[in-house]
């Protein structure tokens, strides 16, 4: 009998384990199941609303309803926390020919418009620098702006920009502007970051190239909408930067033209000097508080009168050989 009870024991024991196993690996396929869906819901798309509410809050001088009337789509990219990456496309509004012919032959021809890429907030405690591309966004539906075409980004790094305080990096750490592909990148990015900037972590270039979500954003944009120049808006030191094989502007505004150099991993290093698409890069006097309506008009009308008179149209591919010593970080 005590065998008997012994046995019935044993059994008991082992159905008793193989229930807890069982319910564990239930309580693990839940557990998993609710991770991929809290990843998943990171990266639901967003309305214009939704998207406008979160970032007006950061941003001085732009409103709801101006966020809202810019137009911004998603990209199907999400920074590295899941905001949508947002853009806008603006087609030129170009008068335009058509041949002569029959009317089974005629088509529609024109001069091809120059193409300018516009962005943002590329570091996020720059908080200017992604307003006035919303305000300039504002004046676009005019004769000088529509001559040519347009891809606007004006939050490049929204992580940076919602972190509970405002930062220049992304949320893995990386500053955006020394992560794009220049040649030698893995050798001098981190060489440049540990000697020239001692570890500084606002400007950590990164593991790798365009390994951000945000800068492949910025990559992806320049391969496939080819712009014939990039406008870059940074802040706070108030100037004018520029990269590239035309003859830089002297004067927006009241900014005025200060050549810092080039360095590793930044976007006027590998777009002006090694793709050999001009960069300027718009250096506001202050990260937190707006130019003046007026200045932001002075500034906006002498960029366009600078493309409409400085730019060609870019052959893509071309690259440029320069050398060129870094210099110290902005």
């Amino acid at each position: 009998m005590m065998k008997v009870r012994n046995f019935l024991f044993i059994v008991l024991s082992m159905l008793s384990g193989l229930a807890c196993a069982s319910a564990t690996l239930v309580s693990t396929a839940i557990v998993s199941d609710t991770v991929a869906m809290t990843k998943a819901s990171d990266k639901m798309v967003m309305t214009a609303p939704q998207w406008c509410k979160r970032l007006v809050v950061r941003l001085p001088s732009v409103s709801q309803q101006m966020c809202e009337r810019s137009a911004l789509t998603a990209t199907g990219a999400y920074s590295q926390r899941g905001f949508p990456l947002l853009a806008r496309h603006i087609p030129a509004a170009l008068p335009t020919l058509v041949s002569s012919g029959s009317a089974a032959t005629k088509h529609v021809v024109g001069p091809k418009p120059l193409r300018v890429l516009l962005m943002g907030g590329i570091h996020g405690d720059e908080l200017t620098s992604a307003s006035i591309v919303f305000r300039w966004m504002d004046m676009m539906p005019s004769a000088a702006s529509s001559q040519f075409e347009w891809r606007v980004i004006p939050v490049v790094n929204p992580d940076g920009l919602l972190a509970k305080k405002a930062q220049r990096v992304n949320a893995n750490g990386v500053d955006l502007n020394r992560n794009f592909p220049t040649p030698g990148w893995q050798q001098d990015a981190p060489r440049y970051w540990a000697k020239r900037t001692r570890n500084d972590p606002r400007r950590y270039p990164g593991a790798a190239p365009l390994s951000e979500p945000e800068s492949r954003l910025v990559y992806d944009e320049m391969t496939h909408f080819h712009p014939d120049v990039i406008i870059s808006v940074h802040a706070p030191y108030g100037v004018l930067d520029f990269d590239g094989p035309d003859d830089p502007p002297h004067r927006f505004g009241r900014l005025r033209l200060n050549q810092v150099g080039v360095y590793p991993g930044s976007l006027g290093n590998y777009s002006g000097v090694h793709r050999n698409v001009p960069v300027i890069t718009i250096e506001l006097p202050n990260a937190q508080k707006m130019p003046s309506q007026k200045e932001m008009q002075r500034i906006w009308r002498d960029m366009l009168r600078w493309i409409d008179d400085n730019v060609e149209p870019h052959q893509d591919g071309a690259i440029r050989s320069v050398s060129a010593a870094p210099v110290p970080n902005r």
